[in-house]
């Protein structure tokens, strides 16, 4: 019985590191998608100045929220990166079996 409780509480441990992982994973999506989309947006924009898109490639205000918001991922990954990057459906169960090893 006590055997049943510490093999579903690892599970669960397993299961919220797991979660950890996927929510990585969505910041790194979103991270990307704001981000192309803002440097789009400022160099749309851009093209109708009179400098053009020459100059507006170089100036740090493109890449300022990549570089800032970047650190962030960097460390959100450090955190809780592991070995395995796929996102299926059998990397989670062999995440969580993982985890579950480990305990």
């Amino acid at each position: 019985m006590e055997a049943e409780y510490l093999e579903e509480e690892r599970y669960l441990r397993a299961q919220k590191q797991v979660k950890k992982l996927k929510g990585f994973y969505w910041h790194l999506f979103w991270y990307l998608a704001v981000n192309i989309w803002m440097t789009l947006q400022r160099i749309n924009f851009e093209v109708f100045t009179e400098e053009g898109i020459n100059k507006t490639l170089f100036e740090f205000e493109i890449y300022a929220t990549w570089f800032f918001w970047g650190i962030g991922i960097v460390f959100h990954g450090i955190h809780v990166l592991g070995k395995n990057v796929r996102f299926t459906k059998e990397w989670e169960e062999r995440k969580i079996k993982e985890f579950m090893d480990k305990e």
